[in-house]
């Protein structure tokens, strides 16, 4: 299974929504501390990108080692239709100050070439103090040097597509997955099937009818990107289908 911090790394740099939460600025309209981007750095600190104007912005470049104490919170929604939408919630706890705009690692855009002007985006460091995570996995703490050390799920960037085809195309082969669950799967009844999480280790289904349950099922060997993800279902269809 991955580890607490992997999932974590995979959720910082997945599509899943986050927000910044910044003492005093809780009036700030919410889509204002959503970074535009955000990824790791090398020492494991997250890197956030907010429009250069954004109050943020001001708050973190008027801050200086550990005046700005923060907290990144992620949350991932499952990108099908399924009861229990939400996936996790992570928080990252630290302090937040800007990157100089010629730093390595900083994305000081400028705007069209030859236009003269100030720097249309900012980076932001947060330095990570505090981590932990609560998905479909369980609740556990992150240590900051796990987190640095982690790489993300290497499907994380087609997840979601992959789910939606999963759904949309494959349906009778997911739900034919309840006969590798045996009578847990016909004793609750279950006529509907929906694929809910893919990671590099297996896939999750979520059966509903009398009661809602989710199902793992483990891949042969970890897949290291899409193909072998192909070859991965394949076995594993046809193991529910024998």
């Amino acid at each position: 299974m991955p580890s607490a911090a992997e999932r974590t790394r995979t959720l910082v740099q997945s599509t899943c929504s986050a927000v910044l939460l910044v003492p005093g600025l809780e009036s700030a309209l919410a889509h204002q501390l959503m970074p535009e981007v955000r990824e790791v750095g090398d020492d494991g600190e997250v890197l956030l990108v907010f429009p250069a104007g954004s109050p943020v912005v001001r708050a973190a470049s008027r801050a200086h080692d550990d005046e700005l104490a923060v907290v990144l919170e992620l949350t991932d929604v499952a990108p099908v239709s399924v009861p229990h939408r939400i996936r996790g919630r992570a928080w990252i706890s630290g302090w937040l100050t800007r990157l100089p705009d010629e730093a390595p690692g900083a994305r000081a855009i400028t705007g069209p070439p030859g236009i003269a002007g100030p720097p249309a985006w900012a980076t932001l460091r947060l330095e990570t103090g505090e981590i932990c995570v609560d998905d479909l996995w369980g609740a556990e703490a992150v240590d900051a040097k796990d987190f640095a050390a982690a790489a993300p799920d290497p499907l994380v960037a087609y997840e979601a597509e992959l789910l939606q085809h999963l759904h949309a195309a494959h349906a009778p082969q997911v739900r034919r997955l309840r006969e590798l669950i045996g009578e847990r799967a016909r004793g609750a009844g279950c006529p509907v099937a929906v694929p809910v999480a893919l990671d590099r280790f297996g896939l999750r289904v979520r059966f509903t009818g009398v009661r809602c349950f989710d199902a793992r099922f483990d891949f042969p060997e970890p897949v290291a990107d899409v193909h072998g993800l192909r070859r991965a279902m394949r076995v594993l269809f046809e193991a529910a289908g024998h």
